[in-house]
């Protein structure tokens, strides 16, 4: 397989019913973009091809970034939206110590339950962090992600919603994060980009967009 990751931004079509359905449904969601990387991947066919993807919506329009080593835009339903497609191996290149960048990313941020030593063998749940410990959060990720955050400005999202409930009955809630931050180890940075932060990246979390930001 190709392994220079590309990006594609899906212009969404507001009248079509599939981006209705997804746009509701992150169950649905998840299996529209995966028919976009190729068939027969076997298990794990997201994380084999580095699948991350990211609805950014205003008041006017939906776009889906939809990153991966391989994606094949044709394969979206007709009518869903029409796709960019570029590659990162230019961002990569780019990156370098001391770079200020602008970011994006919409984050799950979660701890696992401490449980009383009684109930030892036993995992506590997976519990979402909100206000100061998802900032914190985020800010102790960035850190071990090759990021010193300046500026971090959190947009609460809709929390994900599925027909399909999750075995451990949690909920994913979204917070997304823009602000600016310094690179400090570019080839970490480099591989959290691939790989993506955090947990719910099925969900459309873990999706990290870098920029260069103007240096005052």
């Amino acid at each position: 397989m190709n392994d220079d990751p590309v990006i594609a931004r899906i212009r969404l079509n507001p009248h079509s019913r599939e981006v209705q359905r997804d746009l509701c449904d992150a169950t649905e969601m998840h299996r529209t973009m995966m028919r976009l990387v190729p068939d027969g991947l076997g298990e794990s066919p997201r994380s084999q091809t580095g699948l991350l993807y990211r609805v950014d919506e205003t008041d006017t329009t939906s776009t889906l970034l939809v990153q991966a080593n391989r994606l094949d835009p044709a394969r979206l339903p007709t009518g869903y939206g029409q796709a960019d497609i570029k590659s990162l191996s230019p961002m990569f290149t780019a990156l370098r110590k001391g770079l200020a960048v602008r970011y994006r990313i919409v984050l799950n941020p979660a701890k696992r339950e401490r449980l009383p030593l009684e109930a030892k063998g036993k995992r506590g749940r997976i519990v979402p962090l909100s206000g100061a410990d998802a900032d914190q959060w985020w800010l102790r990720r960035a850190a071990d992600s090759g990021l010193h955050v300046h500026v971090l400005a959190p947009t609460n999202m809709q929390p994900v919603l599925s027909r399909r409930q999750d075995a451990d009955g949690m909920r994913h809630s979204l917070i997304r994060y823009d602000g600016t931050a310094t690179v400090t180890d570019p080839d970490a940075l480099h591989e959290a980009v691939l790989a993506g932060i955090g947990r719910g990246k099925p969900y459309g979390a873990g999706l990290l967009s870098l920029a260069p930001a103007p240096v005052a």
